[in-house]
């Protein structure tokens, strides 16, 4: 999701909050749990809340042209979309797009502090691609980060989409696409072939 129709959460946080280590995401960090432990230990380090990130999402807006390209490929094909986000901070980006159907992790909150986060399970992402797969349902997967590539790597058809130079350089497999468009041309492609 994030990335790929929305700006990055934990980047609008860092600069609403003036805490450039917020900056780094799974473009920068591979090992999800070392991520999110630096950004549960610099949370409580600077004594920011839940509900003061929920207040930094309010204010985003999705990608130009997300929306758009969802309502079109949602007019072709069943989507769903796999992230690494929370619950407890995708309800006004979904609203915003149109609620699509999205599958992601929970956050452990007491009294508006976050004190620890839960993985539905590991390689979630990876996971429900195989699952979908089993179904025998033919999977085209788009994603822009390291811990996409596990699920790119799964799915029948993978696709970087604004992926930084070293995720694209790392993966030379999987086709990169620069734009919405772009990558809704290749899907329909994919779906023809």
């Amino acid at each position: 999701m994030e990335g790929v129709l929305t700006p990055e959460i934990w980047i609008a946080v860092a600069e609403k909050t003036k805490i450039p280590e917020l900056r780094r995401t799974t473009r920068d960090e591979p090992d999800y749990d070392n991520l999110m432990r630096g950004r549960l230990a610099l949370l409580d380090q600077h004594g920011l809340k839940l509900s003061d990130i929920q207040q930094v999402i309010g204010t985003l807006q999705p990608l130009s042209g997300a929306k758009e390209f969802l309502d079109e490929l949602r007019s072709i094909v069943q989507v769903v979309i796999l992230s690494d986000t929370f619950e407890q901070f995708a309800t006004p980006l979904l609203r915003k797009l149109g609620w699509p159907t999205l599958l992601c992790h929970r956050l452990v909150v007491e009294n508006d502090r976050i004190v620890n986060y839960q993985l539905r399970i590991r390689e979630q992402k990876r996971e429900a691609v195989a699952a979908f797969r089993r179904m025998n349902y033919h999977v085209i997967s788009a994603g822009d980060s390291y811990n996409d590539t596990a699920m790119l790597a799964e799915a029948n058809v993978g696709f970087l989409i604004h992926a930084p130079e070293n995720v694209k350089q790392q993966f030379p497999q999987f086709k990169p696409v620069e734009s919405h468009a772009e990558l809704l041309n290749e899907i329909k492609k994919a779906m023809a072939g």
